[in-house]
């Protein structure tokens, strides 16, 4: 079988012990979500899984400050962009409730979509 040739995008919501990520293709069409342990391990599953799926293109991370910052560092040092996404509205959170598989996807979407920009990170940022 041949190995997928279109990019992914990846979007990454962190916790203190689970991460849950979600694949969209280059159409935004979702193609899978599943959580990893934040740990190295879980670092290097999820980087697998979501390159299963093909070239990625980029991954967003919630929290690159906070419970995010050990896959942000571990995601770049392997050679992937890293993007820093915000946290979903809140309103909407509260309409629809709290989902770690949904906030994931609307960090792939932003993803996807380039917004927000990729900041650069000054050298004394701690995940750089």
């Amino acid at each position: 079988m041949t190995a997928p040739t279109a990019p992914v995008a990846v979007g990454v919501d962190t916790h203190l012990d689970l991460h849950v990520a979600a694949v969209l293709d280059h159409t935004g069409r979702l193609l899978a979500t599943k959580g990893f342990p934040a740990s190295t391990r879980g670092y290097v599953a999820l980087v697998a899984w979501a390159e299963g799926f093909g070239p990625v293109a980029r991954v967003g991370v919630e929290g690159t400050g906070t419970y995010g910052a050990g896959l942000a560092r571990f995601v770049r040092a392997d050679g992937l962009q890293v993007m820093e996404v915000d946290r979903p509205d809140r309103s909407l959170r509260r309409r629809h409730g709290k989902s770690d598989p949904i906030d994931a996807q609307a960090a792939a979407r932003a993803t996807l979509a380039g917004w927000p920009p990729p900041r650069p990170r000054p050298a004394t940022a701690r995940w750089t």
